[in-house]
């Protein structure tokens, strides 16, 4: 079987190729005048350049010019400029191959370089082997090989024999990072890992199937079910220590090949590699099983206090009947006491007569029911589904080990008493108990009878424990989600420095005071000058009505003839399949190549397959549906690219190339500079099994459903899409986009509406560099400014103006939060994590409470600008109003099964997501590229066309593109300046120039 190469051939090329570009035959090829005499000394014009161009490629790449070779034409003229000899020249450059040969030995002793021996090649392994342990990508290895012979100064050997070395340097770190996952595992327990691939008839599958298949929907059943796989997991004792042997890149990618590696593939793997990615799966499980069945914990509790407070809203609403019969009885017997008293009578006697004693009285159960219905807290609720948590409740608190960074935590006192009563089956809390953990109202509830509820305790107790696990406030061993806070910040040692040293390059200065005294100063300014202005109606667009800023709404300013215009330029529009669009963008930038192979890093073989796979997930239709619905490629060939190709990493790579290319493209600036962006969330409807996961929110309807949070540029380009849980806010995961993207775009301005929008949002925008947050407040009258000075300085404004800001709380904890935000600029933690830790705790932490106070003056500055700037209130809605409007064409693309969400898992969630946002960012560039040739050929038919007016002609339609029908998959593409004809629709392709 042959070898799968390190590099293909014109990777090698490119790798020790020689430069073209001036930049690079500036640095490498510039003579000096000891080269020019040295050359000179060479009878003939054709000797002299030959001789000067093998110098050259001596010098840089480093490797000798080959019997027959002809350097680029740019670099032979490069070279025969500074020669003042006629590049043709070269041509007549050793015809006598003695001479060239003669001419290397003498520039190998001019140069002292020497051809590269055993010893060196053995260096050069070493070097490509300590890539290698990192990652199997070739091109990182050939590069370190390379760079370890330049320094030799050796000649470089053929790409040929630099292939074999790197391909033996990988094979010796695959062999290496096996053996340290294995080290330690006596015959026994690699037994055990062997079995896991035998099938069990209990389970009906493999056990490593059945571990790789848990349940993801929040269930007590299916808790149950995480919690039996992870106690399977921790019996087989692999030794965990082993992940921190390796390097991460590497343990990264081992993880990813046994994810992706079916039971049946693994079982063709020699017995160490099978192994080695078994037992790693097996560690990478047990983290993975004890983050998903606390989030299922956390779900399952939130759960049911929320179902208990909609049970209570609607014990109210089925007693209304009674309510209303209770008031009327009220009503008739105050109607009584009020005629008595007019009257003079007896009260009694009147009440008797009109509303009846015997009546009173038999209401009197029924009233005394409705009060006790109406004071029943949630928690009282809740505790009529304790038999239900015990399914999991015990089960959960024994599997796991919390840590709190509180010492004689009283929660922690608590979960080990529960330990101690479920082990030892007692029904009934014990005289003295840990109660401080809990709140007073739910200490009271606990207390209220002799017997200390032990259902009411329990549940209270698992309530709390639940909070602080979302907090930070305590943890779990073993998970990488929920631990403290500050694991997950770069370490502080290395922080300290870089705040030292001045490097630590965020948006405020390091020194507090530097930053209070600027901020203070302009604060105060600013809401002068707002009150001055306001005062005088020198706000445009703003009026103060009494003593309240009211913003009038903004009018269109679309004219009329930009409809016109979309409409003409639109019927212009080639009719096409998406297919064919598929493979046009993709021969325009080749975004297919940056779906590489897991293991090789090499790009995809089966371009067709590849964008088959990726329209299945845009569509929604799967692998299965895509194969029977096209023609020319199989599901084996979809699965395999989606197995091995199809990554996160790799659709975010796919995604900048589209998203860099339609920056580029000039048609593109008339939308915008790329500098601005917004992101809103899409709500997508779950069906079939995905409803059992999936969350509810009752804005958008009882259904559950789950949303795509997607950033938009100003130009269209997508650059970020996320799957989250409509039931959570947007807000942690507006600046996961702005971080977490490969794209060339450098945005300034993000815009959000108000669901994106909080004060520990704006306070993270504040400390991070060159980011500027400009969300669209919907209740924006309803928020105060918050201040410095006293408020009593800003009497015009004293309606809007709230609580002073607690400068020394922000003062004290200055360092930490610029340790969160270094942590955040250097992306070692997503944002989403780090300020949904922050919100968790209903008791707010000290750096949770100053990122608040600081997100408030910014917000103040924020709104400040909002009510003096119409310019920016126009920017904002417009960026919305984009995202809004790319939101249809999104819900045409992903059409199948209804548009509904299917995939019960977050990761087929994210392919799904992140394929409807690839498709309809090439869908857009296609459109991008085709509308400015329209333009182009109107302007030409002398149609003035101004860009003021064409910037209103979005890129986003599609009635000219049919999504559905039987995919035929192309792997052609139109040669370089051949294009589709306009105003056609025609069966076949006509190119036009």
């Amino acid at each position: 079987m042959a070898h799968r190469p390190l590099l293909k051939e014109d990777e090698w090329h490119q790798l020790m190729g020689v430069p073209v570009d001036e930049e690079s035959l500036i640095q490498h090829y510039l003579l000096d005048m000891v080269d020019i005499e040295r050359i000179n000394s060479k009878r003939r014009p054709e000797n002299q350049l030959g001789f000067a161009v093998q110098l050259c490629l001596m010098r840089f790449p480093g490797r000798a010019l080959q019997s027959g070779e002809k350097p680029p034409r740019e670099t032979v003229a490069f070279i025969a400029s500074q020669l003042g000899i006629d590049p043709a020249a070269f041509a007549n450059y050793a015809r006598r191959d003695e001479t060239r040969r003669e001419h290397a030995v003498q520039i190998q002793e001019y140069l002292k370089l020497s051809p590269a021996t055993r010893t060196n090649q053995r260096i050069a392994l070493v070097a490509g082997l300590a890539a290698a342990e990192k990652s199997d990508n070739g091109s990182a290895i050939a590069q370190a090989m390379v760079q370890a012979l330049r320094e030799q100064s050796v000649l470089l050997p053929s790409f040929r024999k630099l292939d074999r070395l790197g391909r033996a340097a990988r094979a010796i770190a695959r062999a290496r990072t096996n053996a340290a996952v294995l080290e330690g595992l006596n015959e026994a327990q690699l037994l055990r890992v062997d079995r896991l691939l035998d099938y069990d008839p209990q389970i009906r599958q493999t056990r490593f199937g059945w571990l790789r298949s848990h349940p993801e929907a929040s269930g007590a059943d299916n808790l149950v079910a995480l919690l039996e796989r992870l106690d399977f997991v921790r019996s087989l004792e692999i030794d965990m220590s082993c992940k921190a042997r390796i390097h991460p890149d590497r343990w990264k990618q081992i993880v990813l090949e046994g994810k992706v590696t079916p039971s049946w593939l693994a079982a063709d793997f020699n017995a160490n590699r099978r192994r080695a990615t078994i037992a790693a799966q097996i560690i990478s499980l047990s983290e993975t099983l004890t983050d998903e069945a606390v989030s299922m914990f956390t779900k399952l509790i939130g759960r049911l206090f929320s179902r208990a407070v909609a049970k209570g809203r609607q014990r109210h609403i089925d007693k209304r009947k009674e309510t209303n019969q209770t008031l009327l009885l009220f009503r008739d017997t105050l109607n009584a006491l009020i005629a008595a008293s007019e009257h003079k009578l007896d009260a009694f006697t009147v009440l008797e007569e009109t509303v009846g004693w015997q009546r009173l009285v038999s209401a009197k159960p029924s009233l005394d029911a409705m009060v006790t219905e109406a004071e029943q807290p949630a928690l009282v609720i809740a505790a009529e589904r304790y038999y239900t948590m015990r399914k999991y409740g015990p089960q959960f608190l024994e599997t796991f080990t919390f840590r709190s960074g509180r010492s004689r935590d009283p929660l922690l006192s608590a979960i080990n008493l529960l330990k101690q009563l479920n082990r030892k089956g007692r029904r009934y809390l014990p005289e003295f108990f840990p109660l401080n953990h809990l709140g007073r109202k739910e200490r009271a509830l606990i207390m209220a009878t002799d017997k200390r509820d032990r259902h009411l305790y329990e549940i209270a107790t698992l309530s709390a424990l639940r909070d602080r696990l979302r907090s930070g406030d305590i943890w779990v061993n073993g998970s990488t989600q929920f631990r403290p806070v500050g694991d997950d910040f770069i370490p502080k040692p290395e922080f300290d420095t870089k705040k030292e040293t001045g490097s630590l390059q965020l948006g405020v200065p390091t020194d507090f005071e530097a930053w209070y005294g600027e901020t203070r100063r302009v604060l105060d300014f600013r809401l002068k000058r707002l009150a001055y202005r306001a005062r005088s109606n020198k706000l445009e667009g703003v009026r103060l009505a009494g003593g309240e800023l009211i913003v009038s709404p903004l009018t269109s300013d679309v004219p009329a003839a930009a409809d016109e215009l979309k409409w003409r330029l639109n019927q212009m529009l080639p009719r096409i399949h998406i297919t064919d669009l598929l493979a046009e963008v993709n021969g325009w930038v080749r975004f297919s190549d940056a779906f590489t192979h897991l293991r090789t890093q090499q790009p995809v073989r089966q371009t067709p397959a590849i964008q088959a796979a990726v329209l299945a997930d845009a569509t929604n239709m799967g692998m299965l549906r895509m194969a029977g619905a096209s023609s020319n490629v199989t599901e084996r060939q979809i699965a395999w690219a989606r197995l091995f190709h199809m990554r996160p990493e790799t659709y975010r790579s796919a995604q900048a190339v589209i998203t860099n290319a339609h920056a580029a493209h000039p048609h593109s600036r008339v939308w915008g500079t790329g500098t601005t962006s917004s992101s809103d969330g899409q709500f997508y409807r779950a069906g079939d099994r995905a409803r059992l996961r999936s969350d509810v929110n009752m804005h958008y309807g009882r259904e559950p459903g789950g949303k795509f949070y997607s950033h938009l540029s100003d130009q269209y380009g997508y650059y970020s899409i996320l799957p989250i849980s409509p039931a959570e806010s947007e807000a942690p995961y507006v600046l996961d986009g702005l971080l977490d993207h490969e794209t060339n775009l450098q945005i300034g301005e993000h815009y959000t509406d108000t669901g994106g929008a909080s004060d520990h949002v704006f306070g993270l925008f504040c400390l991070l560099p060159d980011k500027r947050f400009a969300p669209r407040l919907r209740d924006l009258k309803g928020r105060k400014f918050h201040t410095i000075e006293d408020a009593g300085g800003y009497p015009y404004l004293r309606h809007h103006i709230g609580h002073r800001v607690n400068i020394p709380l922000i003062r004290d904890n200055w360092s930490d939060l610029l340790h969160l935000a270094a942590s955040l600029n250097e992306r070692v933690v997503a944002p989403s994590s780090i300020l949904k830790k922050l919100s968790a705790s209903p008791r707010a932490s000290q750096l949770a409470r100053a990122l608040r106070d600081l997100g408030r003056l910014e917000r103040t500055l924020f709104m400040i600008e909002w009510y003096s700037d119409p310019a920016l209130r126009r920017r904002c809605q417009g960026g919305l109003n984009k995202g809004e409007a790319a939101h249809k064409l999104k819900r045409a693309v992903f059409f199948h099964e209804r548009g509904e969400i299917r995939d019960r898992s977050f990761d087929s969630q994210a392919f799904r997501a992140s394929g409807l946002n690839l498709v309809v960012s090439a869908i857009v560039y296609w459109n991008t590229v085709y509308l400015a040739r329209c333009v182009t050929q109107l302007r030409m038919d002398g149609v003035d066309i101004p860009d003021e007016l064409l910037k209103h002609v979005s890129p986003i339609s599609w009635e000219h593109i049919n999504l559905t029908g039987i995919y035929t998959w192309r792997d052609d593409y139109p040669e370089p300046g051949l294009f589709r004809e306009l105003r056609k629709a025609t069966s076949g392709i006509n190119w036009a120039a």
